[in-house]
């Protein structure tokens, strides 16, 4: 079956409406679900930014005093509006208007990171920006100037925002550390410790997956048997980042899943079942 050629868009178009493309009058010929997938990932997505941005200005019930548990929603929480306890580094900065989240040393360049990730480029670019939202299905911009202006040359700048990510990733260890702690003082393991171990470990696996940590460790080597830790950290990262997209996905979920305990425990709802201490 074949549809009918249509006229070509202005002259000078671009992409899939450039003069050397064949004029298709259908949208695209697919006669599966392709649509599902960048359905999906724009209502996860959207999901996830409605509750992490809810939860963010909310300033409540966001550590637990008895087992050191602070969510990383509030970490490094360094303002005199934080409640006592919850300030790992102290309280440099004075009292927040209720319009700037606790969290707001960190959780600008960790969307920044997330958003010019390799992968989440892909996503929301097909999901929201349909450019293209499929495979062999037509985006609806007759003009295609990629990441040459902006806002989207910023993405270049992904390799300077995985460095803090880095920094946070330390930091989000040492709240993990912090959490292996017993009512009276002592050493203590619950729930809540596994919880945010859990999320600190896979937060590590997933910037150290990324494309600029890969580019970091082996990039510019001519000659890899002159560089063996590099070689060997190289093929350690490119082990990670074959599962980049599903670490960009599982640390969604394990960022909302430590929040949303830590919020139940704080608030009183539930009890942090105790392993040890």
């Amino acid at each position: 079956m074949s549809a009918a050629p249509t006229s070509a868009p202005e002259t000078g178009s671009t992409g899939v409406f450039s003069k050397s493309r064949a004029a298709i009058a259908a949208r695209t010929l697919r006669t599966d679900r392709w649509w599902v997938p960048p359905l999906v990932t724009v209502l996860g997505l959207a999901a996830f930014i409605i509750y992490a941005t809810i939860r963010s200005f909310m300033r409540d019930d966001y550590w637990v005093p008895d087992y050191h548990y602070l969510t990383p929603f509030y970490s490094p929480c360094i303002s005199d509006s934080c409640v006592a306890g919850s300030s790992h580094f102290g309280t440099p900065v004075g009292e927040l208007p209720a319009w700037i989240p606790l969290g707001f040393l960190v959780l600008p360049f960790l969307l920044l990171f997330r958003l010019t990730c390799y992968y989440y480029r892909k996503a929301y670019y097909r999901a929201v920006w349909f450019s293209p939202p499929a495979c062999a299905v037509a985006e609806p911009h007759a003009k295609y100037t990629g990441e040459t202006r902006l806002p989207l040359i910023i993405q270049n700048a992904h390799r300077y925002f995985f460095y803090i990510a880095g920094i946070v990733a330390v930091i989000n260890t040492y709240d993990a550390v912090l959490s292996f702690h017993a009512k009276d003082g002592g050493f203590g393991i619950g729930l809540g410790t596994i919880i945010i171990t859990g999320n600190a470990i896979l937060l590590w696996a997933y910037t150290l997956s990324c494309h600029s940590c890969r580019h970091i460790a082996g990039g510019r080597l001519k000659n890899f048997s002159a560089h063996p830790v590099r070689y060997w950290f190289w093929t350690q990262v490119s082990k990670l980042n074959t599962r980049h997209m599903l670490l960009a996905w599982t640390t969604l979920g394990t960022l909302v899943l430590t929040d949303f305990y830590v919020m139940l425990v704080a608030g009183g709802t539930i009890s942090d079942p105790r392993i040890l201490g």
